[in-house]
């Protein structure tokens, strides 16, 4: 992980989730996510708690086939792709840029519809929390050269307190036979 600053260490990343309560396996998660994506951005820290979210909604476990759509192609699609293990490559995430900071996540299914479940940013809910708003809203008032150390502190100490999540039935596409084109 390239640690720029002294609050992107490991060390202090760590001490940052201690004091913010997270539970010790999803700081694990959070490190392995955060050394994957090159630095601990804000997007991919707040994209721990949503899919960890999900997959409680969902009531599965790490390691079961899932499937999801990410609404930004920004930090969050590498959330997805660590702690779920749903990727591009084994063709179980899709990217829709509509610029939502949201995921839809819901497991394989041989009907032609599933029930998902859709873990979204909360707008409303990021005002109690001031540092990570004026971060999200990409205001001149952040300054991410000091307030770094108390946005982590911030998204730490907010975990799921920030997200909000709907029940939803998305379409499953029958797997096609895959042909070589020569």
């Amino acid at each position: 992980m390239q640690a720029g600053h002294q609050e992107e260490k490991p060390e202090a990343l760590k001490a940052s989730m201690d004091r913010g309560g997270v539970r010790p396996q999803l700081q694990q998660e959070i490190l392995s996510l955060a050394e994957f994506h090159t630095y601990p951005a804000p997007g991919v820290l707040i994209g721990a708690f949503m899919v960890d979210y999900a997959m409680e909604l969902l009531g599965v476990s790490k390691g079961r086939k899932l499937y999801g759509v990410c609404e930004t192609p920004k930090c969050l699609p590498d959330a997805l792709q660590i702690l779920a293990h749903i990727t591009i490559g084994n063709n179980r995430l899709k990217i829709l840029p509509i610029g939502k900071f949201a995921i839809t996540m819901n497991i394989p299914s041989e009907d032609p519809t599933v029930d998902a479940v859709r873990v979204y940013l909360d707008l409303k809910k990021l005002k109690q929390y001031p540092v990570i708003d004026v971060w999200y809203a990409n205001s001149p008032a952040f300054d991410k050269k000091t307030m770094k150390g108390q946005l982590f502190d911030e998204i730490f100490r907010a975990g799921r307190n920030i997200l909000s999540s709907e029940r939803v039935r998305v379409s499953v596409k029958k797997k096609k036979k895959w042909t070589s084109i020569t």
